[in-house]
């Protein structure tokens, strides 16, 4: 009998093989995706953000042009502290590790980003994810959320059934949505208006 998958020991094992084991730094794939993600957040700026589950950094970095502070996290020690050296210059960003859904900051937010991280958890878990993105979003704020639609070896939910659950257990509307055959990407927000409107205003 196959046991379940321990994220601790998955990422631990990665991180033991490679520096930057989805090759973030390296891929078109990943710096486009890091592209798409930026361009669909309808709020220029944030005046807070936290990104659980940062891995090395790459988006953190991009992130924080657009946010006054960022918080961002990760539940493996090697992950942290390349992204603890990845944004280094930059004193409004701040990486901890933590790991997702229990170990979550106190505060609001108005941006919250999940990449590439829910289809990790099980159900239980994402259910509690859904939760504290909803109790820590401040009002008006934006959930962004990006995953690999493919088949993960090991792990059971792909980023569709993800961004499925979220769709049903977030109580925002969404305001865009992006998919081609590899990635899913989804913003949701308690504010409804369009980015036009918002400037209209």
């Amino acid at each position: 009998m196959s046991r379940e998958p321990n994220a601790q020991e998955y990422f631990d094992g990665l991180y033991q093989q490679s520096d930057d084991p989805w090759l973030l730094r390296k891929r078109w794939y990943e710096r486009r995706k890091r592209a798409l993600t930026l361009a669909m957040l309808p709020v220029e700026r944030y005046a807070k953000a936290y990104e659980p589950g940062c891995a090395t950094g790459e988006l953190t970095a991009e992130l924080a042009t657009r946010c006054d502070t960022l918080l961002a996290a990760d539940m493996n020690a090697d992950a942290v502290e390349h992204a603890r050296r990845r944004v280094a210059h930059l004193s409004h960003v701040r990486i901890e590790q933590r790991s997702v859904p229990d170990d979550w900051p106190e505060g609001r937010f108005d941006l919250l980003v999940v990449s590439e991280l829910a289809y990790y958890l099980d159900d239980g878990q994402l259910s509690r994810l859904a939760n504290r993105l909803t109790d820590s979003l401040a009002p008006g704020g934006t959930v962004i959320a990006c995953h690999w639609r493919q088949p993960i070896e090991g792990w059971p939910h792909s980023g569709d059934y993800v961004h499925d659950e979220l769709s049903v257990k977030l109580p925002l509307a969404r305001l865009s949505h992006y998919q081609d055959e590899d990635m899913i990407l989804d913003v949701w927000s308690s504010d409804a208006a369009s980015v036009h409107r918002r400037e209209a205003v």
